[in-house]
């Protein structure tokens, strides 16, 4: 069986409802993988599945201008991700909102579980160094450590972070700012959906994406 490369189809017909193999790549999951789609396609409409993806739709949707993406042809965003949240949230009927953070995010934490909170929604947030366990704790070597051998450094703890909102009764968490490997822990053991508002990206100001297109981070390996 052909690997699913999608990144590297410069056409992607699947956008226009293309299926004709002579036209598709041929790592194209709509020439390796059929009875797969359509066995997914029926998962759709399970109960628990199907009303929250077309909550997911329909915020998609409202995130346009549509008067602008059917008359003019213009795509025009009219909201921000943090926005977002908060609407998807009241569709589902989401009361508690878990938030799992990085202490170098605390600002934009709080900036963030105060818009939740006008909105109407109670809000539980853990900082990654709840816990006040240092890094040796966790079987972690000194010489690990940023600031140096033998000096207290909190270690990051994804997993406290999701039993304390798994305890919590969260509908769903939202993730600002763990480490990468600390958000997979986190979001691996959690019991509700997680949604990630923002990407520790510390090169770039956590604008990953930047990374992809600006000439000084071209030669990046």
């Amino acid at each position: 069986m052909e690997r699913p490369q999608c990144a590297k189809c410069q056409a992607k017909p699947c956008q226009e409802g293309i299926t004709d193999e002579s036209l598709l790549p041929k790592y194209c999951p709509l020439r390796t993988s059929k009875n797969l789609i359509q066995e997914v396609r029926e998962r759709y409409q399970k109960e628990g599945i199907h009303d929250f993806y077309l909550n997911s739709a329909l915020i998609e949707k409202e995130a346009y201008d549509i008067k602008a993406a059917r008359e003019e042809d213009r795509v025009v965003p009219v909201r921000p991700r943090i926005r977002e949240i908060a609407e998807f949230a009241k569709k589902i009927g989401a009361q508690r909102i878990g938030m799992a953070f990085c202490s170098g995010l605390s600002d934009e934490a709080a900036r963030a579980a105060a818009i939740l909170e006008k909105h109407g929604f109670e809000v539980c947030s853990v900082v990654c160094s709840c816990g006040a366990l240092d890094k040796s704790e966790f079987g972690v070597p000194e010489d690990y450590k940023i600031k140096g051998e033998e000096k207290f450094e909190a270690g990051c703890n994804p997993l406290l972070q999701a039993e304390l909102l798994n305890q919590a009764g969260t509908d769903f968490n939202i993730l600002i700012g763990l480490c990468v490997g600390h958000d997979m822990l986190f979001t691996k053991h959690c019991q509700a959906y997680v949604t990630t508002l923002v990407v520790k990206d510390r090169f770039t100001g956590h604008n990953p994406v930047i990374s992809l297109y600006t000439k000084y981070h071209r030669d990046i390996r």
